[in-house]
């Protein structure tokens, strides 16, 4: 293993580790001790840290690492894009109606009927960080990306399957009806389901971030790397 790796490996692992315990095992102890606000405080603090540390790690690596593979070819850089616009999609519709968000009512939000982008999948938050990843992936195959933008990934979808387990627990019947309606794993298919109105406020943010990724990462992305 590249020595170099070590600190975003560690980072990257801290940051892992104490998202599952924070979530999890240390979640009810905590909440009992310190209540559900400060809670929040502990858990958004360690986060950040943990995050933090990370991206540092990150960009103190060397940049001329070798990737794995080339990352410059237009068709990478064309399923990149379009990752990215439906990761977009998935995310800004799970916003709307979602029982797996810490709100009140959230058990009967669970029993109305599967709408907009829980047509494809009931973790349309942790699915568009997934493919946010492997978009970034498949265009900068370099092994800090992999270590980096792999452990959001991980996150993501372990997180989202330990999530069924914890809903369940603490909503019972409500999210047993939930999982019954909606899947786990995407179905590509249902996509159109997520309505018009959020496909176009999707592509004009994705339009946005794309074309600010020019001044905030150096890299043109979306159709502004063939565009202008």
């Amino acid at each position: 293993m590249d020595e170099a790796l070590t600190p975003l490996i560690a980072a990257s692992i801290t940051f892992l580790g104490t998202h599952f315990a924070l979530s999890h095992p240390l979640r009810a102890p905590l909440v009992k001790s310190i209540g559900e606000m400060g809670f929040q405080v502990v858990y958004s603090l360690v986060a950040l840290a943990s995050f933090g540390w990370m991206v540092l790690a990150f960009r103190a690596m060397d940049l001329g690492a070798a990737p794995l593979w080339s990352g410059e070819m237009p068709s990478l850089w064309a399923i990149s894009s379009l990752l990215t616009l439906v990761a977009l999609t998935l995310f800004l519709g799970a916003f709307r109606g979602n029982p797996a968000l810490p709100a009140p009512g959230a058990a009967a939000l669970a029993q109305k009927p599967v709408h907009g982008v829980f047509h494809v999948t009931r973790h349309p938050m942790m699915w568009g960080f997934a493919l946010w990843a492997v978009a970034h992936i498949l265009v900068s195959p370099t092994p800090r990306s992999l270590v980096m933008v792999g452990s959001i990934a991980f996150l993501a979808l372990v997180g989202a399957h330990l999530q069924d387990r914890k809903k369940a627990d603490l909503m019972g019947d409500a999210w047993a009806q939930w999982q019954a309606k909606t899947s786990y794993w995407p179905r590509w298919g249902q996509l159109g389901k997520a309505g018009v109105t959020l496909w176009l406020i999707s592509l004009g943010l994705w339009l946005a971030m794309t074309w600010a990724h020019v001044p905030l990462a150096y890299v043109p992305a979306g159709i502004w790397r063939w565009v202008g």
